[in-house]
């Protein structure tokens, strides 16, 4: 048995998923979710195959709530929304479905996937998902990241630094630290627009959040944070620093 999850916050949409999965015996639909925490939830409990993923839903997105799932099933995305076609390919979707789409076309994207599940090519390790595949404002000024207690939805105005760590970055809040499984390299991409700079391979730093830059050493100088923590500078991330600060 196919073990599938329809995940799409529109009871039409889901209604309209199950009609067209009806003909497909070896597909069992698991699981109907109305919003990406229940996504998640569904996802850890029942580990399906196949999920069908709506992207603009309420809370977090399709992509986000990938973000989050390790070992992810393989995906068709199904959406109102055409911008984000190239994005979905780029996480290595099954396929696309756009809004409102054919008996027909759905067909397809399930024989598409059929036959990489039976030839064992779904490549599920190498999904990838950038954040940034949601045109939302909101969505860019967000990091939404699993806790011991679900998912915590972190303004990037509440960041104050983040710290390398090994395949995951620290990110620091004045509620406390989180862990996320990206690169620097992302996110001194991603925040660079919201006043954050580089300052050390292994730093990030609100500017608004340094009070100071000290020389505690001849030619090694650290940042001052209103929390207290010293961040060391590289001399590339120091000469970053001086020139948005102008000084």
């Amino acid at each position: 048995m196919i073990k599938a999850l329809i995940i799409d916050d529109e009871p039409l949409a889901r209604s309209l998923l199950m009609e067209y999965l009806e003909p497909y015996d070896a597909i069992k639909v698991i699981a109907e979710c109305g919003d990406g925490f229940e996504g998640l939830k569904a996802i850890q409990s029942h580990h399906p195959d196949l999920i069908f993923l709506d992207i603009q839903m309420p809370k977090i997105t399709g992509f986000e709530m990938l973000e989050l799932v390790e070992n992810p099933p393989g995906v068709i995305f199904t959406t109102a929304f055409d911008e984000y076609a190239i994005k979905a390919f780029e996480a290595d979707a099954i396929d696309y479905l756009l809004k409102p789409f054919s008996k027909e076309r759905f067909d397809k994207a399930i024989q598409k996937w059929m036959a990489q599940f039976n030839n064992g090519t779904l490549g599920k390790e190498n999904l990838f998902i950038d954040p940034s595949a949601s045109s939302r404002p909101e969505d860019s000024k967000r990091i939404v990241v699993k806790t011991n207690n679900g998912i915590k939805i972190i303004p990037v105005s509440e960041i104050i630094y983040i710290e390398a760590y090994d395949d995951y970055v620290k990110i620091f809040t004045k509620e406390g630290m989180f862990l996320k499984k990206k690169t620097m390299a992302h996110y001194e991409n991603a925040l660079g627009d919201f006043n954050f700079v580089r300052v050390h391979r292994s730093y990030i730093v609100a500017v608004n959040q340094i009070t100071r830059i000290e020389q505690p050493e001849k030619e090694a100088h650290v940042a001052l944070l209103k929390t207290g923590i010293r961040i060391p500078l590289s001399r590339q991330g120091y000469g970053k620093l001086k020139g948005v600060l102008g000084v």
